[in-house]
């Protein structure tokens, strides 16, 4: 719980200049932000190796690892493209000791290069599933599983992705909000062409 005090005095310290999540989810930051990211480790607490795409404040990526901090084995990639963003997240990351590294670039770039072996990929408020899946099919092929916080337009989503993927998953209601789930990808197979 301190660890998760820190984090979230260090993104009211830094929010003001680098508007890290919407200003008018401030007031909710521990139910709206920590407990709907803290979610991913209630729902797979074996899993120790993450990779968080598009990390920007640390959503759900830090909230993991610092959940996973002490535990054997954790480590929390955190994958941002704004230079400043990774700033917040290293500063986090020193301050709280959570066993996660920053790794700066657009996704796409950072997989191809990528050899740690991960449980599993999550992102939350980054792009629909179609896309989600197409950047996370590097770790897919390494045998990863995917957690994507999604919305009430989930349905939509997964009509649109299950035109260029062949999906195994699992839905599971969000503990904070009503309206989204977690969605669990077990197999994503690209469909062929044609």
């Amino acid at each position: 719980m301190a660890r998760l005090e820190i984090y979230v005095a260090l993104l009211r310290k830094w929010q003001p200049a680098q508007n890290l999540v919407s200003p008018k989810t401030m007031d909710q930051i521990w139910r709206r932000h920590i407990a709907d990211s803290a979610q991913l480790v209630a729902l797979f607490p074996a899993a120790l190796r993450w990779a968080d795409l598009g990390s920007g404040a640390g959503l759900p990526g830090l909230v993991t690892a610092i959940l996973l901090t002490g535990r054997d084995g954790a480590a929390v990639h955190l994958v941002e493209s704004n230079q400043r963003k990774c700033a917040f997240l290293r500063t986090v990351v020193r301050e709280t000791g959570a066993p996660a590294m920053v790794h700066e670039g657009r996704i796409e770039s950072v997989l191809k290069h990528f050899v740690e072996p991960v449980d599993y990929v999550s992102a939350r408020a980054l792009a629909p599933l179609v896309s989600l899946l197409d950047l996370s099919e590097p770790l897919f092929a390494s045998g990863a599983r995917a957690a994507f916080h999604k919305g009430a337009d989930f349905e939509g989503e997964l009509r649109e992705a299950s035109k260029s993927w062949s999906l195994d998953l699992v839905r599971h209601k969000s503990m904070i909000d009503a309206d989204s789930s977690v969605v669990e990808i077990l197999r994503a197979e690209r469909r062929p062409a044609g």
